[in-house]
């Protein structure tokens, strides 16, 4: 029997590797096909989101800087004061705020605000109270919704029909303790991610300081650090030119957010809101601290690196001589107080003193005060702001741009006489200089300050060159303008350019006609600031050159030495605003005619300056200011004005001084008796300083 061979089974494991290598391959070019679009058509946009979430930056504040007078004298500085700031990670909760608030208050105390009952409110809100109530009640909160209403409500919507159900039984009788965490958690709700937000930096205690300091690994985003205020020297000496910042809690100016965040601010940065401080913020305000963080993916601060180092601000040396600033405020305050108490009944609409005193070169602002009687309080207080926003007729004080304006326009020459009795204009009552002066000049009306030589200037610049007692005038209104115009080149009428927040510029009367125009040739019709008036001054003390007068005299970049200064970053050159269109021979004879006043026998105010032994030159200023109640007279009243500078041939001083609504008679010469001191206390200060060197 022959036996037949067995068949070999072919093996399958070939065919099934090949199978399993082909799925593999597959596999593999979809995962290569994958990472291709995601490395080439979406891979910026990821990498975009993993530098987003990686890396963040915050500012750190920094101290402002300093202000400085003109000798070097420190009158504004900072103070360092505790401080308790929170800086939330990315992702922070509500409930995650809430939890670090309450155990922050085992450590500190807020400060209790109080509704007009006199009960403690911590300045917690009804919405905080229904807030902390949903985060402690949160599902009893939710359950108050129905299905409807969570499908069709956005989450915004959800949240506030949430609050809305909240009864006030619900959040009435809070204790002590919870409305303190409300108040905390109010505080650290307004800060942004990774920005810190002060949480408390008045009042904080050494021992506050101190807790939270030592507990910081269990208040995340907590931080005990130091903040500054601003202290002033001087006290209250200068102060509201100074100006202020706002405080933490009030942060950035509301109305110019948008300003100050395109600039770089956070909101809870303090900023200046007023003076000095508000007009030189962006040199005050320093470079903050640039801080990167790297967070990881849920959102944890793992590392920080300075990127850019903080710098303080930088500091300001002023033009202003706060030694000068001292004493004139005292003589203010004295002569003004002398004043109200010699004669109270006939003064008592008297309240204000006002002086400025400036280099009329330079236009450098050596001192700016103000003093005002506070007669409710009985009580005589710094009002140095009134220098530069309050309007007074000037009175004769401003005959100089009177004259310089009939010389220009043509209508008188040097030399020109007019005689000085009271005038008469048909239908208008009649008009006079203090009492009948004859045959004056020029140089005559301004030594003995004639009205009527005024008049002549304004009824010829009108157009009348004819006068006749009880004939109406030739009058075209264009004068006033024209004559306006003159004394817009002296600062008359218009802003001086002060670097300061918001100076006005006077006022200006409305109805030009020709009696009025007489009046605005003496000073009785548009008012003037005493600003203006130094700037006026001064501008006739320094040949017909307008300066714009100044506070800042330098900026110097801080150092780490806090009692030095550092090298000067930019100094505040001479700023000539115009030249009068004028001839230079006819400002000669102006200056002629202000040294006549201050230097001759008859000046009416040589018996204050003739006898010192620097030589002065000026004019003086009264103006009308009856007291009226509902349109009826009640009382006599005058605007007592000086203007001056000294020396005469080489001015170095000028000054202006206002003291509105004295009585009638003038008992007691305020207004040439200040400026007589501050011209002595000038000199006086300048010869004890050469006297050291």
């Amino acid at each position: 029997m022959v036996q037949k061979k067995k068949k070999k089974r072919k093996s399958q494991l070939p065919f099934r590797l090949n199978i399993l290598f082909f799925i593999v391959f597959l596999l593999f070019s979809v995962l290569i096909l994958q990472l291709g679009v995601v490395q080439i058509l979406n891979g910026e946009e990821f990498q975009a989101e993993i530098d987003e979430t990686e890396n963040e930056y915050t500012l750190k504040p920094v101290p402002r800087g300093k202000m400085y007078d003109r000798n070097h004298n420190l009158i504004l500085d900072n103070n360092p004061l505790y401080s308790i700031t929170y800086t939330p990670a990315k992702g922070i909760q509500a409930k995650d705020r809430l939890e670090v608030a309450e155990k922050l208050a085992t450590y500190i105390s807020m400060d209790p605000e109080k509704n007009d009952k006199g009960i403690a409110t911590y300045g917690v809100t009804t919405r905080n109270k229904k807030e902390y109530w949903y985060l402690k009640n949160t599902e009893e909160a939710r359950s108050r919704l129905t299905d409807k209403e969570i499908e069709e409500m956005d989450n915004g919507e959800e949240y506030d029909t949430m609050l809305d159900r909240i009864s006030e039984e619900e959040i009435n009788g809070y204790s002590k303790q919870q409305l303190e965490v409300m108040a905390i958690k109010k505080e650290m709700d307004k800060a942004m991610t990774l920005t810190p937000q002060v949480v408390k930096n008045e009042n904080v205690t050494p021992k506050e300081f101190a807790r939270v300091a030592e507990h910081l690994d269990v208040l995340p985003g907590v931080n005990a650090t130091t903040d500054w205020n601003r202290e002033k020297p001087y006290g209250e000496t200068f102060s509201t030119f100074i100006g202020d910042i706002t405080s933490q809690s009030q942060g950035i100016l509301a109305e110019k957010e948008e300003y100050y965040l395109t600039r770089g601010y956070s909101r809870n940065d303090r900023v200046g809101r007023s003076g000095l401080e508000q007009q030189y913020e962006d040199i005050l305000r320093g470079r903050k601290e640039k801080i990167q963080y790297t967070t990881n993916s849920n959102g944890k601060v793992i590392d920080s690196e300075v990127v850019v180092e903080g710098q303080r601000g930088k500091d300001l040396v002023l033009t202003i001589d706060m030694e000068l600033q001292k004493e004139v405020n005292k003589i203010l305050r004295k002569e003004l107080k002398t004043a109200i108490q010699k004669a109270p009944a006939r003064n008592r609409f008297m309240e204000d003193a006002l002086a400025v005193v400036m280099d009329p070169q330079t236009g450098e602002l050596l001192a700016v005060a103000g003093q005002h009687y506070n007669r409710k309080n009985n009580e005589y207080e710094n009002a140095g702001w009134k220098a530069l926003y309050a309007g007074h007729e000037a009175g004769s004080a401003v005959k100089g741009a009177t004259v310089l304006s009939g010389y220009q326009s043509g209508v008188i020459k040097p030399g020109q006489t007019f005689y000085d009795s009271p005038i008469k204009i048909a239908g208008t009552p009649e008009k006079s200089s203090y009492r009948n002066l004859g045959s004056v000049n020029d140089l005559d009306a301004l030594r003995l300050s004639s009205n009527v030589y005024m008049f002549y200037i304004a009824m010829r610049m009108g157009g009348d060159f004819n006068y006749q007692r009880n004939d109406k005038l030739n009058y075209d209104p264009a004068a006033f303008q024209e004559m306006r115009n003159y004394f817009s080149q002296f600062g008359l009428g218009v802003k001086t350019g002060v670097d300061f927040p918001n100076e006005s510029d006077g006022y200006e009367g409305p109805d030009p006609q020709a009696g009025n125009l007489l009046d605005f040739a003496i000073g009785q019709y548009d008012t003037y600031t005493a600003l203006q008036l130094a700037q006026y001054v001064s501008t006739i003390a320094n040949d017909g050159y307008r300066v714009r007068p100044h506070f800042m005299k330098e900026i110097r970049m801080p150092v780490p030495h806090e009692d030095k200064l550092g090298p000067v970053y930019r100094s505040n050159n001479t700023d000539v605003l115009n030249k009068i269109v004028m001839d230079d021979n006819y400002i000669e004879r102006v200056q002629k005619g202000f040294y006549q006043v201050y230097q001759q026998s008859g000046g009416t105010a040589a018996s204050y300056f003739a006898d010192k032994e620097y030589t002065a030159a000026g004019k003086t200023g009264t103006a009308e200011k009856d007291q009226y109640d509902d349109g009826e007279k009640i009382a006599e009243g005058e605007n007592h004005t000086l203007v001056g500078y000294a020396p005469y041939d080489n001015p170095e001083v000028a000054f202006a001084v206002i003291v509105p609504e004295a009585g009638v008679p003038n008992v007691h010469p305020t207004s040439k008796l200040i400026g007589e001191q501050i011209l002595d206390t000038y000199f006086g200060l300048k010869d004890d300083a050469e006297e050291k060197e």
